[in-house]
């Protein structure tokens, strides 16, 4: 027996069932947005942690150099005072051999040679002052920058933590919405199921008292749906995919990308696994759903109404697949509820939500 499914819409009201995207609306909508801002907040804390990082190794680069150069600068500050002692204690002769001097050139050319090594061993020993000097500095230095990196690494560590934390969170309320949206759904059905067979109880009834009347032969009743079609409403047994399990980002795209480039090998978007796997993590989506409608509605991207809309999306088109894959994941984690559900293929694909639901599932479930 076929069902429209305007009726089981309409059983679904006149029987009072809740709707499930209404009464927790406002609370994963704050729960998104926390999703999206523990995200940023990892990142500008990993970021620091990143730059701290750099300058330690900066540093620890810098020391070991002065470290080589202080044997040489040593031997060359300890060589250059004993020079200088021994100008100083032999004052009498440096005096005599000026005196000596033939002209007054002479006597400049002596001063400069004597002018000349006392510089030369000035600039060893504050070669040797400015080496320590510089050496004491940045070990001060590195200690500072390893402390700040410390801090910023235990910012970072809680800012995954509250991540983490806020995607299982959102994982949770999605899979209570979506076994009650797909329970109402059922009930509704069943309710027009009912409704159909009592409707189709009392054509027959009517239909058998004017034959009498008639005397005619009876003939069988038909129903079809609002469109003469004759498919019946059904819900998917398995109402949700199997739920995601978050943990931080790095060791989530290193499970989610070769499950995803598998899944696309030899496809347009084949390669795009990471992308599709960072999107996912960053907006608190499903991993598996983008890639799952790329398939139902294009072939993974063979067959596209729009430039790289491999998504059936809208009237959208963008200028590379990276850009289009983080669009389409951040469109289905605010317009989408971020995971495959009934209100999901309701909206998405209203004319054949059931279909669709089911062809997305099964994609989702090879991944």
């Amino acid at each position: 027996m076929a069902l429209p499914l305007a009726l089981a819409v309409a059983a679904s009201t006149a029987t009072g069932l809740a709707n499930p995207r209404v009464a927790r609306a406002d609370e994963m909508s704050d729960l998104q947005q926390r999703i999206e801002d523990s995200g940023s907040a990892y990142d500008e804390a990993q970021q620091r942690v990143d730059d701290a990082q750099a300058k330690i190794d900066a540093n620890e680069q810098r020391i070991g150099q002065i470290e080589a150069e202080l044997p040489a600068a040593k031997q060359s500050a300890a060589t250059s005072l004993r020079a200088m002692y021994k100008m100083q204690q032999g004052s009498n002769g440096l005096i005599n051999l000026i005196l000596s001097s033939e002209d007054f050139s002479e006597v400049i050319s002596n001063v400069r040679y004597l002018d000349t090594i006392a510089e030369h061993n000035n600039t060893a020993i504050n070669g040797l002052v400015d080496l320590s000097s510089e050496l004491s500095q940045t070990r001060d230095a590195l200690a500072s920058e390893k402390a700040q990196a410390e801090s910023d690494a235990a910012s970072a560590k809680q800012a995954m933590d509250d991540a983490v934390a806020a995607r299982q969170e959102l994982e949770e309320r999605r899979a209570a919405q979506a076994a009650a949206e797909a329970e109402a759904a059922k009930q509704a059905i069943e309710a027009a199921k009912q409704a159909a067979a009592q409707q189709a109880a009392a054509q027959q009834e009517q239909q058998k008292a004017d034959e009498k009347a008639d005397e005619k032969p009876a003939a069988q009743p038909t129903f079809t749906t609002n469109s003469g079609a004759s498919a019946e409403v059904k819900v998917p047994d398995n109402a949700t995919s199997t739920p995601v399990q978050w943990s931080e980002k790095d060791s989530f795209v290193n499970k989610w990308q070769p499950r995803i480039d598998a899944y696309l090998a030899g496809s347009p978007l084949s390669g795009h696994g990471k992308t599709f796997a960072e999107a996912a993590w960053d907006y608190g989506v499903d991993p598996r759903l983008s890639p799952a409608i790329s398939c139902v509605e294009s072939s993974k991207g063979a067959v596209c109404f729009r430039p790289h809309n491999a998504w059936g999306w809208g009237s959208s088109s963008w200028p590379d697949w990276d850009t289009a894959i983080r669009s389409h994941v951040a469109g289905l984690a605010s317009g989408y509820g971020g995971q495959l559900s009934v209100s999901t293929a309701q909206k998405y694909c209203p004319p054949t939500w059931q279909e669709w639901y089911s062809s997305v599932l099964s994609e989702m479930n090879s991944i």
